[in-house]
């Protein structure tokens, strides 16, 4: 069989690949401008890494998938690479455990109810330099690498931004060299796959471990018990949680490495299990069916992830899922404390245990945002301090509660306020008793300390109280994390100002030092090396390869801003990047498009805050002016909108179906063309992220003032060389700080506006008749002119436009479209806006989450980020306890 060419590296040296012609070109001499040439971001080729790396495939297809070429399917030939891939990461990782042992850092505990860690093979080859000779020896092989890749699953555990910041962040702490660990849950379905049926979004199971997952591995020795229900029992000796169901937390290990440094960190994820005697004596008596059925309901908990992020529901399995990661991830944290090097020395001691444990937890629903980490942290601090005689009265130790607040940290995600959880005084007795108990004591104490700072200032003690009364007994647990952490953060200027002056006012003005800020960030690795290689190599050969750990490097770009060659270079990246992605789009949707138009690209969860109706009315518009003028210029655009709606929540749903239809009115209009097409991405995920962000011209970052807190998608596409129209909301403002406010296309209320219309009064009504081209689009949508056969479709859409938008689209449907039509002058230009994109990605270097991480590690966590790489074995004997996983 004849062997075809193949790329060996990205800068698309082209090699022989039979074994003889490979060697002699391998051991010829190379000129400078060669060897620069072959020297990837993404691995060197050698000849015995191919060869091993061959090997290792043969021998994982034979023997640990048992087939040979003659049956294997693609999805075996995915698992084999995948599996040697493993390999690599499994010395590393063993490595790293007992380099952690020896050394005995702080630790840092990751927590999070999400994590969108998207696919792991094409990630784990770059972050260990093994992409290239990967690529050449699956080509060797005669497969092909993209249809290998395109084989995984996406591990689609979280919503959107929240989950994916979590995967960026486990990135960066194994790239800083942290000693860190991810907690969370192995949901068995993930967030569900959309599909779009009729222009309406279906929901259907996302069962992504069908076929398994190469990348974990169980920990059945390290299963640990949580308990939930029971009842509290009272006597002399103190107070009891007895009578309660035990479920075990079974543990997942995935290796995390850092980008190459041979870290290899660990994201441990937990799934229920019942225990074998759960409800046995329903099995003693015959009920054999009964007593499957009660374990299902135990192992439902980690069944499925609520697939909703900015609307807080206070369902009872939310907040089993909660207390299971919270209460199973404290107990391995404590073990691991006990079991460290010190602890073998006998020089352990619980007051250390904030001085080697460091927690990050966070809010947003998502996310573990409640304070069961503090209160669970207490009872599981204060029932191994049993040493110390203080358990009879555990809350009322200070020794106690100063560990717990030293020990962790409060990330806030949302200033949304039905974001914010607060659980009914019923569910928690019902559930958590004898936590319910103890919330009433930390808030008793706390108000105490309020009532004597201000006295008789009974406003502010229901204001700061950790019980809310209004409407039903409810546990604000926003609060109940401030109080039991050190330190409080945002995660964008503009947002932490917010819950300084408004969300967390009171507690900002009582502790006024615990408050900070720390913007979020993006890894360079997965979103620039990975997904947009072209660009990442054209980077590396103007400022060398460094900026892939120090992305501040980038400014460097700043001096090739009017270097024509440099600019030609960055259109033709783009231009490949968008050619590319048509295609992916005509054989997916069946839609011509043209890959010079504007691709102007709005990607994220649908909600009414995000604005994606602004968006629609925009293509109303642009659409209505085709229509009137048709040989009027016009900047060919492609609108592409993708995300996925919560299967609770109508309006979005609608917003979805709005979008679709007028869609399909456009795509179809033979007065349109290709001037405009519209194309809603179905199954908006992470690995289709990587396909998108790329090829996108203009990106779409235009909520409302104030109600963003931060977002990462924007940061994605400055990275890979994206303007942003947006307005001053979350990092939007940061961004506009480090490009310049010229470099963007900044537009509408800022906060201040947002808040001084809140008092005014907003009237939709007055802007629907003053602006011409928003009555007119308005009009078609309430006069059914985009759905003829169902000419009221649309009437919950519009009715809250007129008379309940909480984010106000009329009022910067105006400044928007002005906005658009400089966006469309200036594209006209290729020369300065290509200029205008090195500027913006040069400028985003702030907005690696390295940065962010670094940010947390030395101003919160107390530890410092090294570039050290951990020293290989050489043999040399290593005292290891196995518990330090």
């Amino acid at each position: 069989m004849p062997q075809p060419k193949i790329h060996f590296s990205t800068s698309e040296l082209k090699l022989k690949t039979d074994s003889d012609s490979f060697v002699n070109i391998m051991a010829a001499p190379l000129t400078d401008q060669e060897k620069r040439k072959q020297i990837s971001i993404r691995g060197i080729v050698g000849v015995e890494n191919v060869a091993e790396l061959k090997k290792g495939f043969n021998r994982h297809l034979h023997f640990t998938l048992v087939k040979d070429r003659n049956v294997a399917t693609p999805r075996d030939y995915y698992f084999a690479l995948a599996h040697t891939v493993r390999d690599h990461l499994v010395g590393r990782w063993i490595r790293t455990q007992q380099f952690y042992y020896e050394t005995d850092p702080k630790r840092v505990y990751y927590l999070s109810l999400e994590f969108y860690m998207g696919r792991t093979l094409q990630n784990t080859m770059i972050n260990l330099g093994l992409q290239n000779a990967c690529d050449e020896a699956i080509y060797q092989l005669g497969l092909d690498m993209e249809d290998l890749e395109e084989m995984e699953e996406d591990a689609g555990l979280g919503n959107g931004g929240l989950g994916r910041l979590a995967a960026c962040f486990l990135d960066s702490m194994a790239t800083l060299g942290l000693a860190a660990y991810g907690y969370g849950i192995r949901y068995e379905y993930g967030i569900f796959n959309q599909k779009i049926k009729e222009g309406w979004q279906v929901e259907e199971a996302d069962d992504w471990l069908r076929h398994g997952n190469p990348w974990e591995k169980a920990r059945p020795e390290f299963m640990l018990p949580v308990h939930f229900y029971g009842r509290v029992d009272e006597s002399k000796d103190g107070s009891k949680w007895v009578d309660t169901q035990v479920v075990l937390a079974m543990p997942y290990d995935t290796p995390i490495p850092g980008y190459m440094n041979n870290t290899v960190n660990t994201m441990r994820l937990w799934s229920a299990r019942a225990p074998n005697d759960f409800n046995l004596k329903d099995f003693n008596v015959g009920d054999y069916i009964q007593a499957v059925l009660d374990r299902n309901l135990a192992e439902n908990i980690s069944r499925v992830l609520y697939p909703n992020d900015n609307f807080f529901e206070g369902k009872e399995l939310r907040l089993k899922q909660e207390y299971f990661v919270v209460a199973a991830t404290l107990q391995d944290i404590i073990r691991r404390f006990k079991t460290s090097k010190r602890a073998s020395t006998g020089r352990v001691s619980f007051e250390n245990f904030p001085e080697k444990v460091k927690k990050l937890h966070w809010d947003t629903v998502c996310w573990i945002k409640t304070v069961f980490i503090p209160i669970h942290v207490l009872l599981s601090v204060c029932y191994l301090m049993t040493v110390w005689n203080l358990l009879t009265n555990p809350f009322l130790s200070s020794q106690a509660w100063s560990i717990t607040k030293r020990t962790f940290a409060y990330t806030n995600h949302t200033v949304l306020p039905e974001a914010l959880e607060r659980w009914p005084v019923e569910l928690l007795e019902t559930l958590l008793p004898r936590h319910l108990q103890i919330i009433y004591r930390i808030n008793q104490v706390h108000l105490d300390e309020i009532a004597a700072l201000f006295p008789g200032d009974l406003d502010r003690l229901r204001r700061m109280s950790l019980v809310e009364e209004d409407g039903g007994k409810r546990i604000n647990m926003a609060h109940l994390c401030i109080v039991g952490s050190h330190a409080v953060n945002g995660v964008a200027e503009i947002h932490s100002n917010i819950i300084k002056t408004e969300v967390f006012r009171d507690f900002h003005e009582l502790e006024p030092k615990k408050f900070q800020n720390k913007t979020n960030g993006i890894t360079p690795r997965r979103w620039l090396l990975l997904c947009n290689p072209g660009l990442a190599e054209l980077i590396a050969e103007a400022i060398g390869e460094e900026y892939v750990k120090d992305l501040s490097q980038l400014k460097k770009l700043n001096k090739l801003v009017d270097d024509d060659a440099f600019i030609r270079d960055v259109c033709k990246v783009k231009q490949d990047n968008k050619e590319k992605f048509s295609q992916y789009l005509e054989n997916e949707y069946k839609v011509k498009i043209n890959p010079s138009s504007m691709f102007d690209v709005h990607v994220k969860r649908i909600h009414e805050y995000k604005r994606q109706l602004l968006n629609c009315l925009h293509v109303i518009t642009m659409y209505n002016r085709i229509k009137k003028n048709p040989n009027a210029p016009f900047v060919p655009r492609t609108v592409i909108i993708g995300g996925k709606a919560a299967p609770g929540y109508h309006m979005a749903k609608m917003i979805i179906k709005l979008i679709t239809t007028v869609g399909e009115v456009v795509n179809n209009d033979p007065v349109v063309g290709s001037k405009l097409k519209v194309i809603y991405l179905e199954n908006y995920r992470v690995s289709l992220a990587e396909k998108v962000i790329p090829a996108t011209d203009l990106s779409e970052q235009i909520s409302t003032a104030g109600t963003e807190a931060s977002g990462t998608g924007n940061m994605k596409f400055m990275l890979n060389g994206a303007l942003t129209i947006g307005t001053m909301d979350g990092a939007n403002v940061e961004m506009a700080e480090e490009a310049g406010m010229e470099n963007m296309f900044i537009f509408g209320m800022r906060v201040e506006d947002v808040a001084a219309m809140d008092v005014e009064g907003y009237d939709a009504m007055a802007y629907y008749k003053r602006i011409p081209e928003l009555k007119l689009a308005i009009d078609h949508i309430k006069s059914g002119y985009f759905c003829p056969k169902t000419p009221e479709l649309f009437k919950d859409i519009t009715n809250m436009l007129f008379n309940h938008d909480r984010f106000k689209v009329f009022a910067d449907y105006e400044a928007y479209i002005k906005s658009q039509e400089e966006v469309s002058r200036l594209y006209q230009n290729p020369k300065e806006w290509t200029k205008m994109v090195i500027k913006n990605i040069a400028a985003s270097g702030k907005f690696s989450s390295d940065r962010t991480i670094t940010d947390y590690a030395k101003e919160v966590w107390g530890v410092e980020p090294t570039d050290l790489k951990i020293p290989e074995a050489n043999g040399k004997k290593i005292t290891f306890c196995f518990s330090n996983f």
